[in-house]
């Protein structure tokens, strides 16, 4: 599955073992490293060749305009697109005045190594310049996850057969030049140089830059200092520019003498501090990164992360990809939420341009449920964030006509930047994934605190828009028209089912909350008047039902549409064909009705699941990397395992292997989750309720013959053994728990193995032409 043979498959580290330059974007994504704070990209130490520079900060943004053929109301007049900012990456080194280059000279060896465990990348250099002078180089990257302004390089350069001077040059680079990032030459030209200086200095071996970014008005510090290792006295230069800082030390070197240095890097940004306060803030972070020290970075981060995999490892017994894949994933996943501290976390979290850096409703609905029950410290943060951005919800609600809150499409700082509304602000169903988060992070953890503040406030607000944007037909049912689903190739329907099941359980939380803590609901404004509109709202949210065909439609009318000729299809058919086409006939850009079973099951009979689950596979394409891992959870309830493990390795491997042809802009955040959730969710069977009790039916696929992974729950962890015949569970922890496995209620005194019941027996669904995904068993045959 990997298409580039240079990647091993090793189940606690990506390696590449040479390089590739036509594949340098798409390993600058995959060997990105973040915190949630800091991203940087995969680069080159040496900066050239490079694919697309990328240093990016959580939030720092600029606004451009967005171009519209004619005016709407409604609208959003501007954009925001993340910038690259102050790069700290750029190691350069000179041999005999000869820069190391890896388009010049002989590349003898070139490895690089992303360890899962220790949260670095590594690389590790053989080269001989032009002039046959060779050195080895190995530098160790880490962007730190205890100090949330840092990221450091160990940087290690060493002479192999013949005498030679070297210097190395460590910089910070503002204002790199990049490729185009827009088609549009307006908002070209607003990112050719978004930071203007306005204050930049340099003493001893450190050097400050800060910039403001010229339209967003944000201030962006960054600082960088040096340790040189070996000896004392080497002549080393500090060099300051407005857009430049520059440390430079050299040696002549024997061969086996080496000459190094650890590069420590911080960065702060705000929208209110002043430019003193800034520099004041990096450089107090730089102080305390060079009193850590180099070797005390490396020992935080492995803390760190030591703590982490204990509790959210993921062990897969008999696929050696998907065992590396998970693990990947569940990495990059915590890079993309850990230290965001109320900022948003991004389709492609900080590894990349894609998306504009924007945020989507696939941050509530598919990273924060795996953060929830592997990393809770970082879900709150990020519901926060969603807590300060309720003024604009709620101001763009206004400017609908509705009540309560509308959360934006697409957006970094919470204000709607999504152009095209049929397929982002008529897709109100975000804020119901906004409320889901809620109620299964406090259900997970019992943060009390947490759900009488911005929780109860989060669920009351997107509980008025759902009330104010339905209606009760003549026959009582609570409807909710003109709207979007998940599947972006049905805009602009009536009763869509995963919607109206989503906001039935916004409606009813908000409910609950709104009566457990009476105080700060009439702080809100809300009576019983309200919140019983509420209730008879979603105890009559219609749920329409085909009655002729045995399936729920997708939303009113669905199943009535003309059937896709899928075999003149291209796909993705987003590119090859037109919107008005798509939107009128039966076919399924993602998992819509099959992701309402999935995060609603008990809405459905099984027979229900089971039949609705086989109609939509025949129309679903599977154009957005959102599905598969849908498709598996599903396809694992209704007995299909072979399938879900299909699906589960597409979604696992979706930027290893570049499935969608883009993980060059940025890693798939949101499907690198659904790899975790394929396997938990999907053959582990996890499913919690309203109640708080965890339900399991797990099941194996024939490749399979252990899955083993744990879920935090209160203050306890439940580890969870699956094998072919049997489960183990057992509590990590104080908490008394219970849990439910295959129907039956269990109480975790003691470890508890139990019997798995034979799957049902099915017939295999089968997909649209050409779109069945790769099969395991084949895969694995070669």
């Amino acid at each position: 599955m990997i298409p580039n043979p240079d990647f091993l498959v090793e189940p606690w580290r990506l390696r590449e073992c040479t390089l590739n330059l036509d594949l340098l974007a798409q390993g600058e994504s995959l060997f990105a490293l973040s915190n949630g704070h800091i991203g940087w990209r995969g680069n080159l130490d040496e900066g050239e060749p490079h694919a697309l520079p990328g240093s990016y900060l959580n939030g720092v943004h600029e606004v451009r305009p967005l171009p519209y053929a004619e005016r709407g109301y409604g609208n959003p007049e501007s954009s925001q697109t993340v910038i690259n900012v102050t790069n700290g990456k750029v190691i350069r080194l000179l041999v005999d005045d000869e820069p190391l280059d890896l388009r010049y000279g002989t590349l003898v060896s070139h490895e690089r190594t992303l360890d899962f465990r220790t949260g670095t990348l590594v690389r590790e250099i053989h080269w001989v310049s032009p002039a046959g002078k060779a050195v080895k180089v190995r530098t160790t990257r880490l962007v730190s996850f205890t100090q949330r302004a840092v990221a450091a390089i160990g940087y290690e350069v060493e002479a192999v057969d013949k005498p030679v001077r070297v210097v190395i040059q460590s910089e910070l680079i503002a204002n790199e030049q990049l490729p185009a990032q827009s088609d549009d030459p307006r908002s070209s030209a607003v990112l050719e140089r978004p930071l203007t200086s306005v204050m930049h200095a340099a003493h001893g071996s450190k050097a400050v830059l800060v910039h403001r970014v010229e339209h967003s008005g944000l201030g962006v510090a960054a600082a960088m200092d040096h340790t040189v290792f070996g000896e004392d006295e080497l002549p080393c230069q500090t060099e300051i520019e407005p857009d430049l800082g520059r440390f430079s030390v050299g040696n002549r070197l024997v061969p086996g003498q080496k000459l190094g240095f650890a590069k420590f890097v911080a960065y702060g940004w705000s929208s209110t501090r002043s430019v003193p306060a800034l520099r004041d803030q990096v450089e107090a972070a730089l102080a305390a990164a060079k009193v850590t020290g180099w070797d005390g970075l490396v020992a935080e981060q492995r803390e760190f992360l030591d703590a982490f995999w204990r509790d959210a490892d993921v062990e897969v017994v008999g696929d050696a990809e998907v065992q590396q894949a998970v693990r990947f994933a569940l990495f990059h996943v915590l890079q993309a939420g850990a230290r965001g501290e109320r900022r948003a976390i991004a389709a492609k979290g900080l590894t990349g341009p894609g998306y504009d850096g924007h945020a989507f409703w696939d941050t509530e609905l598919y990273v924060l449920p795996v953060l929830t029950y592997t990393y809770p410290e970082s879900v709150a943060h990020a519901l926060w964030w969603r807590h300060d951005t309720m003024p604009l919800a709620q101001e763009r609600a206004q400017q609908l006509g509705f009540e309560g809150a509308a959360f934006p499409w697409r957006t970094i700082t919470g204000a709607e930047c999504s152009g095209y509304w049929p397929a982002g602000t008529a897709a109100f169903h975000l804020n119901a994934a906004v409320a889901a988060a809620v109620t299964r992070y406090v259900s997970a953890t019992g943060d009390e605190d947490f759900a009488a503040t911005a929780g109860i406030e989060l669920l009351v607000q997107t509980a008025r828009l759902w009330r104010s944007l339905g209606h009760h037909n003549s026959e009582g049912r609570f409807c909710i028209d003109g709207v979007t689903g998940p599947d972006e190739y049905s805009a602009i329907a009536d009763n869509n089912v995963y919607t109206n099941l989503m906001a039935k359980r916004n409606l009813l939380a908000a409910y609950e909350y709104v009566h457990k803590f009476p105080d700060r609901a009439r702080e809100l404004g809300v009576d019983e008047e309200e919140a019983a509109a509420w209730h008879d709202a979603a105890k009559a949210v219609l749920v329409p039902y085909d009655t002729a065909l045995g399936v729920h439609p997708q939303s009113d009318g669905f199943t009535r549409h003309q059937e896709w000729d899928f075999a003149t299809s291209k796909y993705p058919l987003l590119l090859h064909h037109p919107y008005f086409d798509i939107y009128r006939k039966q076919v399924v850009k993602q998992a819509d009705l099959v992701l309402a079973i999935m995060q609603c099951p008990e809405e459905f009979t099984a027979e229900q699941k089971a039949r609705d689950f086989d109609y939509y596979e025949r129309i679903t394409v599977r154009d957005s990397s959102l599905s598969a891992c849908v498709q598996a959870v599903v396809a694992a309830e209704v007995g299909q395992l072979q399938l879900a493990h299909d699906y589960l390795a597409e979604a696992a491997l979706m930027d290893l292997a570049d499935l969608e042809h883009n993980t060059s802009d940025g890693l798939h955040i949101a499907s690198l989750a659904g790899a975790w959730i394929a396997l938990v969710n999907g053959l582990g069977g996890l499913r919690q309720d309203g109640d708080g009790m965890l339900r399991f039916a797990p099941r194996l696929p024939p490749g399979l013959s252990r899955l083993r992974f744990s879920v935090r729950q209160r203050s306890s962890r439940v580890r969870v053994t699956v094998t072919p015949s049997s489960a183990r569970y057992e509590v990590d922890g104080p908490d008394d728990l219970t849990i439910v496995h295959h129907g039956r209620t269990v109480h975790l005194a003691s470890p508890q193995e139990l019997p798995i019941p034979p799957a049902p027996r099915v017939r295999p669904s089968e997909q649209p032409p050409g779109r069945a995904p790769r099969r395991r068993d084949q895969a694995e045959d070669g």
